[in-house]
C-alpha cells in the first residue's frame, strides 16, 4: 500500500480507517503568537489532547488538519499528537485572505508559492521535521480574485509535483467550488484528486452533482455549524445523493478546532453545542442510519473514500 505524511511519520494509506477529513487542532490568528501571550499553551494542549483521545475512544482513527500555512502551528499540533496518540496528516497551502507577501505580482508567482509548499511536502515544514500530506486552499463569497487565483495555481502545481491531495474551504452559497474546479483544471489537475470543501453548507443537488460530476469528492464537512445548513437538511441532502449512487464521491467532517481564537472559549459551546469532533460519531452517523443510508455507504464516506484519496498518488 501507498504511505501518507503524517505528523508521526509516514503511515500505510491502509491503516488510515475511520477518517475525519477537515478538522482543525489549533486556529490562531496570523502573528498572535508571536507578539502576544493571549494563549497558555500548556493547557491548550492538555485539552487539546484530551479532545483527540475522547474522539479516538469512538474510533476516529485519523483527523486531517486543514490549517492552511499562514495559521497553522506545528510544534502546537506536535506536542497534541505526542500526548494523544491520533493520526494526524497536516497541510501546506494559504487562506483565501491572501498574505501580502503573496500580492507582489512580479516575484511571488504561481512557481515560487508552489516551491514553497513542494517544499513543506517533501522536505518538512520549517524546522520540525514534520512534512505536509495534503494541500489547503480557499476561496470564499468574494471569488477567485487575483490573489486568489495565484494560490489557486500554486497549489495545483505543488500537486501535480509531489502528487499529494488538494481539499479546499469554499462559500458553497456563490458556487465558488465549480470556479476552483476551472482553475485546477486550467493548470492539468485530474479532478479526482481534489475535495470541494464545505459542500455540506449547500442543499443544491444540482450544485453538488456538478461538483462530483467533473470527477471531486465534496466535503459535507461543517457538521454541527447549524448556522450555515441544519443537521437535518444536512442528513437529508447526504441521503439523496447516496440514493443517487454518489456516495463512493462524499466525506464527512466538522471543521471543527481544539482551540479556536475567533471567538471567547465559553461562548463556543453555547452558540454551537454540537460543533466539535464526536457529532458525527455520536449523532450523524445513527442519524444517517435512522434516514436509511446503508452501512456500506456509511463506510464508505468515513473510511474508504479517505484511503482512496491518499493511496492513488502520483500519476503527472
Amino acid at each position: 500500500m501507498p504511505t501518507i505524511n503524517t505528523v508521526s511519520g509516514p503511515l500505510d494509506t491502509a491503516a488510515l480507517g475511520f477518517t475525519l477529513m477537515h478538522e482543525h487542532i489549533l486556529v490562531q490568528s496570523p502573528n498572535l503568537k508571536e507578539n502576544f501571550a493571549v494563549m497558555d499553551r500548556e493547557k491548550e494542549a492538555k485539552k487539546a489532547a484530551q479532545k483527540l483521545k475522547d474522539v479516538q475512544a469512538r474510533g476516529v482513527k485519523t483527523i486531517v488538519d486543514l490549517t492552511p500555512g499562514d495559521w497553522r502551528d506545528i510544534p502546537f499540533v506536535k506536542e497534541v499528537v505526542a500526548r494523544s496518540g491520533m493520526q494526524v496528516i497536516v497541510a501546506t497551502g494559504i487562506y483565501w485572505e491572501v498574505p501580502h507577501f503573496f500580492r507582489t505580482l512580479s516575484t511571488r508567482t504561481p512557481d515560487y508559492i508552489a516551491d514553497l509548499f513542494v517544499k513543506d511536502i517533501d522536505e518538512g515544514i520549517m524546522d520540525t521535521g514534520v512534512r505536509a500530506g495534503i494541500i489547503k486552499c480557499a476561496t470564499d463569497e468574494t471569488g477567485v480574485t487575483e490573489d486568489v487565483e495565484r494560490i489557486l495555481r500554486a497549489c495545483a502545481r505543488a500537486h501535480r509535483r509531489t502528487g499529494v491531495p488538494i481539499s479546499t474551504h469554499t462559500h458553497a452559497a456563490s458556487g465558488v467550488g465549480l470556479k476552483q474546479q476551472d482553475v485546477f483544471e486550467s493548470e492539468g489537475v485530474d479532478l479526482g484528486r481534489a475535495i470541494i470543501g464545505h459542500s455540506g453548507d449547500s442543499e443544491d443537488l444540482e450544485y453538488l452533482r456538478r461538483l462530483m460530476g467533473r470527477g471531486s469528492y465534496i466535503g459535507m464537512d461543517r457538521f454541527g455549524l447549524d448556522q450555515f445548513l441544519p443537521t437535518a437538511r444536512r442528513v437529508a441532502t447526504i441521503k439523496a445523493l447516496c440514493d443517487a449512487g454518489y456516495a463512493e464521491k462524499m466525506v464527512l467532517s466538522h471543521d471543527a478546532s481544539c482551540y479556536f481564537d475567533w471567538a471567547p472559549a465559553e461562548l463556543i459551546p453555547a452558540v454551537v453545542p454540537n460543533w466539535h469532533f464526536n457529532y458525527i460519531p455520536d449523532e450523524i452517523i445513527p442519524a444517517l442510519r435512522g434516514a436509511g443510508v446503508s452501512e456500506e455507504h456509511i463506510r464508505a464516506m468515513t473510511t474508504d473514500n479517505p484511503r482512496r484519496i491518499f493511496e492513488r498518488q502520483g500519476g503527472y
